[in-house]
């Protein structure tokens, strides 16, 4: 599904009147008429959609992730799936005023690069790879690593945003990223580890252990690529369950 597929980011139309757009045949902006709705709603939604090619036409997805509900942001990701970034952080503990960040790995177009504190982990480096994705893409990074990074590093994250466990909630997908990677059968390269194993490893790595950031940042690295695969399937999956559902019903 695609962003031209939407009319929910309309101020004024929820599921029920985008499901009608759909079952009514206007299944794409290009097919839109103003006849199912009523005239002011039809004027609203034709701006919308004029503003909308332009927006596109520069690869800027910002507005319709400012428009959109969380549960709803993985309609972007088609539009913009080569310039997704995939994010994970690992840090020494939950309070971004007391703890550090750790390592930062992001994939993007099939390469993972990670960051390391002490290394080469710094506010320029992390803004400049974030300036660099038209998509966000983390997994509780709307709670959790997107502002832990801004209080630590300073940084005002603009990027467009997809937190995965919004969508996979939407499909009966609960739990965290490892749960739901096994129930759907997404391999790791790497034994199972925990947030609390990461902080050990890095503790080990300060007292001098190389092998134990080796493993650390292995495991970081992991987290972030097997989003990208679960990012392919609860897509696919809500495009089946929201979209063709209902143009099935046409």
């Amino acid at each position: 599904m695609r962003i031209e597929n939407s009319f929910i980011p309309v101020h004024g139309v929820g599921e029920a009147t985008e499901r009608r757009l759909w079952e009514n045949g206007v299944t794409h902006w290009e097919e839109f008429d103003g006849s199912v709705v009523g005239d002011t709603l039809a004027d609203r939604i034709g701006q919308f959609i004029d503003d909308g090619w332009d927006h596109l036409e520069r690869g800027d997805v910002s507005v319709f992730a400012d428009a959109l509900p969380a549960a709803s942001r993985w309609r972007l990701y088609e539009n913009v799936r080569e310039e997704a970034c995939f994010l994970d952080i690992e840090t020494t503990g939950l309070d971004a005023t007391r703890n550090d960040v750790t390592t930062v790995s992001l994939h993007r177009g099939g390469e993972t690069k990670t960051f390391v504190n002490g290394r080469d982990l710094t506010a320029r480096r992390l803004a400049s790879e974030l300036e660099r994705a038209s998509l966000l893409v983390t997994f509780n990074g709307q709670r959790f690593d997107v502002p832990f990074l801004e209080t630590r590093y300073d940084l005002n994250v603009t990027v467009p945003h997809v937190d995965l466990m919004y969508p996979c909630k939407k499909i009966g997908l609960d739990g965290g990223l490892k749960a739901i990677e096994r129930d759907l059968g997404i391999d790791r390269d790497m034994p199972d580890l925990s947030g609390r194993d990461a902080v050990r490893l890095w503790h080990e790595y300060e007292r001098g252990d190389d092998a134990a950031l080796e493993t650390l940042v292995e495991y970081n690295r992991a987290d972030t690529k097997n989003m990208e695969p679960l990012m392919d399937i609860v897509a696919d999956r809500l495009h089946e369950s929201v979209f063709e559902a209902a143009c099935r019903d046409e």
